[in-house]
């Protein structure tokens, strides 16, 4: 047999080997009491930490699982993100848990951080000193369960999927499934929904916890498992490859998060020409990350831009990503023209103002 075919059958071999290992190893998670012990880990810490030997300022830690006992963090000065973070200084650490401990190391800046029951100890490498305490807590959206207005289309309450084109599922608890699409066509107007990512510890980037919502099928806000990450163009709450959020607002998986959505369409003349693009104002978890923002066209695998209107999707990427709690209101050719600073802000008040 040829020497080459043998080598080229080898290394297929071992691609494909290597291809069923990690489909073996992807796992998703939708409950908590199924996750494991390192999801009790991952999440978002706040407290403490002295600097330079003297003053002691607010941290946040926002903790990541990696499968296997393996975690990645990263510590921000001033506290969490939407909470404090003002965006600069971001310290990566890494590390595993032991015998209950989770230690975390960052040799370049000295930091040493162990986890043991829901507290996070910091000590300086050099010295062994204590330089802060940082304590385990879980954020919830201000929008959570934020009741439609009156003059809202109850979308989705976890009763049935009406409002969905056939083969629209939902999970035995009342959950609305990925892959639903709308069955009417939207133009302008004002979205809220919940949504949950599942826990996928062994994955990683666009695999894991991947779903989006594509306005009329065109352009997506995206929805994924970015928590703790930089929130680049492609991750959680960004116009897919167009656009990253002003701030990464993604909570860790398995907590609900929501998305208010404040869309105004294209505009198009009687020859079927684009005179106007779409804008979109989008608060993640209660925080503005995108504000009256002009698309600039269809994003990722969108159809194309027409006069048409056309529903809304919540995609199948293959994770069991959750929905709850949606709401429309139609608003054409209302509220969605320029807004000035001062009425952006009262939009914030208003969607933190429950109903």
């Amino acid at each position: 047999m040829n020497r080459v075919f043998v080598t080229l059958s080898v290394l297929v071999l071992i691609s494909w080997i290597t291809t069923v290992s990690i489909a073996q190893d992807r796992v998703a998670y939708t409950t908590i009491e199924e996750s494991g012990k390192d999801y009790s880990i991952q999440g978002e810490y706040v407290g403490g930490m002295k600097q330079g030997g003297l003053f002691r300022t607010r941290v946040g830690l926002q903790v990541i699982a990696r499968g296997e006992s393996k975690f990645e963090a990263v510590l921000l000065s001033g506290g969490l993100p939407g909470a404090g973070w003002d965006g600069s200084d971001r310290v990566t650490l890494t590390g595993s848990s032991s015998n209950g401990i989770t230690n975390l190391t960052n040799d370049e800046n000295g930091i040493i951080v162990s986890i043991i029951d829901g507290t996070a100890n910091v000590q300086d490498s050099a010295t062994g000193s204590a330089v802060g305490k940082l304590r385990r807590i879980e954020r919830g959206s201000p929008s959570l369960g934020l009741e439609p207005p009156e003059e809202a289309v109850v979308v989705f309450d976890g009763s049935n999927t009406d409002h969905f084109e056939d083969g629209a599922q939902m999970t035995e608890d009342g959950l609305l499934m990925q892959g639903a699409l709308l069955g009417f066509g939207v133009g302008d107007f004002r979205l809220h929904f919940e949504f949950k990512t599942p826990f996928m510890p062994n994955s990683v980037g666009q695999a894991r916890g991947n779903s989006g919502v594509y306005i009329q099928r065109r352009y997506e806000v995206q929805v994924l498992d970015s928590f703790g990450l930089d929130g680049v163009q492609n991750e959680c709450a960004a116009l897919y490859r167009q656009k990253a959020p002003d701030v990464n607002m993604c909570l860790p998986p398995l907590q609900w998060q929501t998305y208010d959505i404040y869309f105004r369409a294209a505009r198009w003349n009687e020859a079927g020409e684009k005179t106007e693009n779409a804008r979109i104002t989008v608060y993640h978890n209660g925080v503005p990350v995108h504000t009256n923002y002009e698309i600039i066209a269809k994003t990722g695998a969108g159809q194309q831009e027409a006069p048409t209107k056309m529903p809304i999707l919540l995609q199948n990427h293959s994770d069991p990503v959750r929905y709850r709690n949606i709401w429309l209101i139609h608003a054409d050719d209302s509220v969605f023209e320029e807004s000035t600073p001062a009425e952006r802000e009262g939009l914030l008040k208003r969607l933190r103002r429950r109903a």
